[in-house]
């Protein structure tokens, strides 16, 4: 068992998804992301899905896998649209899927739906891993734990702190809440302000088992990055 505490720079790429969700991000980029994934042993690399083809093309003879965002980064659209986006990044390669709740439902007090929008995007996944993202930064703790438990209901394999396109990203503090509400059985993802190795270690320390960052490369030699997400 690892000594989360101990682990070295090189030791963390098993728990990066090396990210690149910019706006503006080209295809000379995700074709860097993949190559660096590759060479680093990152867990995935995580893409908006009109580049997830490409990656699994480029990532066919690794280990790494490609992870896929689904109704990002809002998570206020139709359920059925998130399913269906689901099931074409799957149809194109994407072995992970990172789906955003609907935040608006969830402050509304409409759990039922926020489940059921879950479970939809959960069977268009089938066997593949599904993270639930609940955007924790405009949640109350009650709220983070609601959506929490929510999604473990709902099936979800991980529950995920945020997009990074909000008002914070992930902290100590929201991870080890989420790992006290899912238990030991589902993953917990940090993400969002992740730039560092000291802040990869605190956010394993707390409980993540993955974290979505654009500075993995950074993180894995022990520095730290200014990227944005």
């Amino acid at each position: 068992m690892e000594d989360k505490d101990m682990l070295k720079p090189e030791e963390l790429a098993h728990y990066i998804d090396h990210t690149l969700l910019a706006t503006n991000a080209t295809e000379e980029k995700v074709e860097q992301l993949c190559a660096e994934a590759k060479r680093n042993s990152f867990a995935s690399v995580c893409v908006n899905s009109c580049w997830t083809a490409k990656c699994a093309e480029l990532l066919a003879e690794s280990n790494v896998k490609v992870c896929t965002v689904v109704g990002f980064p809002l998570g206020a659209m139709k359920s059925e649209s998130k399913a269906f986006e689901a099931s074409q990044a799957i149809a194109d390669g994407a072995e992970e899927i990172d789906m955003v709740i609907n935040v608006g439902w969830l402050k509304s007090g409409r759990l039922g739906d926020v489940e059921e929008d879950i479970r939809k995007v959960k069977t268009a996944c089938g066997d593949k891993l599904l993270k639930v993202i609940i955007e924790t930064c405009l949640l109350s703790d009650e709220e983070k734990a609601e959506a929490c438990r929510i999604a473990v209901s709902a099936g979800a394999d991980f529950v995920k702190t945020s997009t990074g396109f909000s008002t914070g990203g992930a902290t100590e503090q929201d991870v080890a809440l989420m790992r006290s509400v899912v238990g030991e059985s589902v993953g917990v993802k940090a993400s969002g302000g992740v730039r560092s190795y000291e802040t990869a270690i605190a956010m394993i320390s707390s409980g993540a088992t993955r974290l979505g960052t654009s500075s993995g490369v950074a993180i894995v030699q022990g520095a730290s990055s200014h990227a944005a997400y």
